[in-house]
């Protein structure tokens, strides 16, 4: 089942410490998170030399808006997150972050886009990011459907984070 989730951030001095709450005990989701971060880590100073996860601590909170259970797809959208907090630079409004992350930095494609999106519609959702290797099934999507959104398609973890921020 396709669900919604809202991610939130707080940001702090501090030396490094990542947590994370509203996950609950479930595996998945804990290592998508963590993933994120030691993403961040790794390839923070290709996003901006001001992120620093040596002198901040970072706080992040999931909320599953529609009372499904946690997702596994939560790396990327949770890379996002924190450089917002990181970057002092909110997402876009009623935008969605969709695809994945590996945490070799390889995007990972959007499973079932057209359900994907009209989920996003029923949600609210007027721009949607979506990985450039689910360009291809946007054929399996209703043009009255993908005509709902402002599509903003990515290359890599990098781009998405820029365009989830409205950075040119």
């Amino acid at each position: 089942m396709i669900g919604v989730y809202k991610l939130e951030m707080q940001m702090t001095a501090g030396n490094g410490k990542f947590e994370r709450t509203g996950i609950g005990s479930d595996r998945e989701a804990r290592e998508a998170v963590d993933t994120a971060y030691r993403y961040l880590k790794a390839n923070g100073k290709n996003i901006s030399a001001s992120i620093s996860t040596t002198t901040k601590d970072y706080l992040i909170h999931v909320q599953d808006l529609n009372g499904i259970g946690m997702t596994k797809r939560l790396t990327l959208p949770a890379l996002v997150a924190i450089c917002s907090v990181a970057l002092n630079k909110p997402a876009l409004s009623s935008a969605v972050v969709l695809g994945d992350l590996s945490i070799g930095g390889t995007i990972i494609k959007v499973e079932e886009l057209a359900n994907t999106l009209q989920v996003c519609l029923d949600s609210g959702a007027k721009k949607v990011l979506i990985p450039i290797t689910s360009a291809v099934d946007l054929g399996t999507v209703p043009s009255e459907l993908i005509g709902c959104f402002n599509i903003i398609f990515y290359q890599s973890a990098e781009d998405a984070a820029f365009k989830a921020l409205g950075v040119e």
